[in-house]
């Protein structure tokens, strides 16, 4: 519940910041067709994420034929979950590493890398699998979707202004000079609190996933052992990945560039995996 509530928070910053640079560009009617342009934004990468994202991973489609196993385990797990069998895909990587995509449960599909089926035992993979069904139920790619589009809607505002101050175009400033010193801070400061928002939301989604995925598996040892392998192996192998499809994966897939915290789409390892074993039962 915590979780949840500190995610609306946060979506209701990004809001905000999105409505008060839409208005410092072009006054009030700057922020309304803004915020629409954010809308369409949103539409469009929400109802084809699946597409996106496979194709931005080059993952591809597996049969049950081809892979009995995984789907034994991804069928068992969504009936505990209560969920519809989602499409099974495998990315084409030796880093160990899983995501799940889709625009709601009737639509979703997971992915595993190659890397992640040759690392695992049966019990991690499945604690992997019931985390990104956890994904699933709790609705978090719609979350995800909107926080990103609403970051992206705020740079583009952001990259408009820029351009504007630059060839002398753009809103009047019918407040003074006070009035310019404050649009010129919304245009340095809103992305960058637009940006660490998103990732605060990422972050919170996967310690929500991380709960529910352990309760859908029936115990969070097999999540816990496997996130110390994927984060081990995700620093030694490297991921061909675009970095906007980063926040999508069980552990950071571009975990060998040194990241700050804030600026982290994931929590750290050793606190996701602290509170796993604090749910011991």
């Amino acid at each position: 519940m915590a979780n949840t509530l500190k995610t609306w928070l946060l979506m209701g910053i990004l809001t905000v910041l999105l409505v008060l640079l839409g208005r410092a560009i072009g006054g009030t009617s700057g922020a309304f067709i803004f915020f629409l342009i954010a809308l369409a934004m949103n539409f469009i990468s929400y109802y084809f994420s699946d597409t996106i994202v496979i194709k931005m991973t080059g993952s591809y489609p597996v049969t049950e034929a081809e892979a009995p196993e995984l789907y034994s385990i991804v069928r068992n797990l969504s009936l505990k979950a209560g969920l519809p069998m989602p499409k099974i895909y495998i990315t084409p990587s030796s880093q160990p590493n899983a995501f799940a995509t889709g625009r709601n449960p009737e639509h979703a599909a997971v992915a595993v890398t190659e890397g992640l089926l040759n690392l695992l035992n049966r019990q991690e993979i499945e604690g992997v699998l019931a985390h990104e069904l956890a994904h699933i139920k709790n609705r978090d790619i719609l979350i995800g979707t909107i926080a990103a589009s609403m970051a992206g809607a705020i740079s583009m505002l952001a990259d408009v202004f820029r351009w504007g101050l630059i060839f002398g175009t753009g809103r009047d400033d019918d407040e003074g000079p006070g009035g310019a010193i404050a649009s010129l801070v919304m245009l340095i400061l809103a992305p960058i609190a637009a940006l660490l928002v998103q990732m605060a939301i990422s972050r919170s989604r996967e310690y929500l996933a991380d709960e529910t995925g352990a309760r859908i598996a029936g115990s969070p040892v097999g999540l816990a052992e496997a996130l110390k392998k994927l984060h081990a192996y995700s620093l030694r192998i490297p991921m061909e990945v675009s970095p906007a499809a980063s926040h999508m994966f069980i552990v950071n897939p571009l975990n060998g560039r040194a990241l700050m915290a804030l600026f982290s789409t994931h929590p750290p390892i050793e606190d996701r995996i602290e509170r796993l074993y604090a749910m011991r039962w």
